[in-house]
């Protein structure tokens, strides 16, 4: 496939500060209190932007997890609440773009528009909203329910709020504060508008008491693989996040994601297929490999088995099994449905023990783990972003800052040496660096076309 030569990978940093490898706090080069470290997560987000990543990247849980879990290991049972940080660190960068993690079945369109709205205020432009539906029945019991929701009515309720959310971020026209010290007026009344929504899930009059931003309003950023999660992404995230181990499996979501948006009436190229990658990088393949096996002698057997509980919905006891026998069958889950499906495939297709799956997976949690060189590393993102796999990378380094800086030093370089990276960064906000369009405001849209039609 020829590559449009204006065509760059576009690349999101995942920097959980106390690593995302579920025995990264353990490892010699990090901070054991990394996740709760403010200036730790300066020092990340300056050093991603040393490198030209496009976002700082947070996911965010609802509950503790003890040992392994969603929440990733000990090392992030406690950290902190991520659009709280992005505000505290957008000050102290420039380009890099923040992406927060907030559930739209535990908090109300109202609450979320108005913080993320500030966020991208405090930013000058450079926030993202990572749209999450929050599986886990630990999270459920610290919001007055017994258990979880079901999947489908989580992705109900989630279309319905990022509606309101989108409509309340329309609320002001770009152009509505006038501010003319002058004449006394402040804003032009005739550019506010009510929400006036009513639906299955939500009433909500409005407006918004936060203007738009440089950016028109944040990213729309999702993450589900499952139909559900699929059908939410194509109709309304302009970046989706996506797990896979091989490059087949990868293309077909892919194409899936675009012909779905195709089919919505939406621009293909406007949304953004980033799969995650785990990679552990070594001047040579013996460092890489050696990085990896220290790394992975860390794991805690009691942090592994709880990392494979999680991943596979909540509903697999693993203790008593023998380790190093297979992986029994996980009963059906209202959790992770896409996640549990993927661990599974993993176990099958490699013939995985459950020592060797957790493995595996506790770097990366059925994202992609590569070892290697950083010519091998780059050859495979070249290939997937050339062959309709990818239109950039989640970068989850294992363990922090050692993992951040390798790719930053020996990865980066290589990218751009084939011209598949920037060397500087494009734009002021998180939109003009990912080549996203800006959101005209609804309302004025409508204005423009009626002004037309006369």
């Amino acid at each position: 496939m020829t590559r449009r030569p204006d065509r760059k990978i576009r690349l999101g940093a995942f920097l959980p500060g106390g690593g995302q490898h579920v025995a990264a706090w353990r490892h010699p080069d990090s901070p054991a209190d990394g996740a709760t470290s403010f200036a730790f997560h300066v020092q990340l987000a300056q050093e991603a932007e040393r490198g030209l990543f496009d976002a700082y990247f947070l996911a965010d849980g609802l509950a503790v997890s003890f040992g392994g879990g969603m929440e990733g290991g000990n090392a992030k049972v406690a950290g902190f609440e991520p659009v709280t940080l992005f505000s505290a660190l957008a000050p102290l960068t420039r380009h890099i773009g923040f992406i927060a993690t907030a559930s739209t079945t535990y908090e109300e369109p109202y609450n979320l528009a108005r913080k993320f709205a500030s966020l991208d205020l405090i930013s000058d432009g450079r926030a993202g909203w990572n749209v999450v539906t929050t599986a886990t029945e630990a999270a459920a019991q610290n919001f007055n329910l017994d258990q979880q929701h079901p999947h489908a009515a989580r992705y109900a309720r989630a279309a319905e709020h990022v509606e309101v959310v989108k409509k309340l971020w329309d609320s002001f026209e770009d152009d509505a504060f006038v501010r003319d010290k002058a004449t006394g007026r402040f804003f032009d009344e005739g550019k506010l508008h009510l929400t006036d929504h009513r639906g299955a899930h939500f009433k909500v009059k409005g407006p918004l008491n936060v203007s738009r931003s440089a950016q028109g309003h944040p990213v729309i950023v999702q993450a589900g693989q499952s139909e559900d999660g699929r059908g939410l992404a194509a109709a309304t995230a302009e970046v989706i996040f996506t797990a896979h181990q091989r490059l087949d499996t990868a293309q077909d979501f892919y194409r899936d994601i675009k012909a779905r948006a195709r089919g919505l009436g939406r621009e293909p190229d406007h949304i953004l297929v980033m799969p995650g990658v785990s990679p552990f990088v070594g001047r040579t393949l013996e460092e890489a490999q050696q990085k990896y096996d220290r790394l992975t002698s860390l794991i805690l057997p009691e942090d592994g088995i709880s990392l494979l509980n999680g991943l596979t919905g909540g509903t697999l006891d693993l203790r008593g099994h023998d380790l190093d026998g297979p992986l029994p069958p996980a009963p059906p889950t209202e959790g992770m449905k896409s996640r549990q499906a993927l661990i599974r495939a993993i176990a099958d297709e490699n013939n995985f023990t459950i020592r060797q799956l957790y493995q595996w997976v506790a770097s990366a949690r059925g994202h992609f783990t590569i070892v290697g060189t950083a010519e091998t590393i780059a050859d495979t993102l070249q290939d997937w972003f050339e062959n309709e796999a990818a239109d950039g990378f989640n970068i989850l380094p294992p363990w922090l800052p050692t993992g951040l800086t390798d790719f930053v030093d020996l990865v980066i370089p290589e990218l751009q040496r084939r011209g598949l990276f920037r060397t500087a960064y494009e734009g002021r906000t998180l939109r003009e660096n990912l080549g996203l369009p800006f959101p005209t405001n609804r309302y004025a849209l409508a204005r423009a076309a009626v002004q037309a039609a006369e």
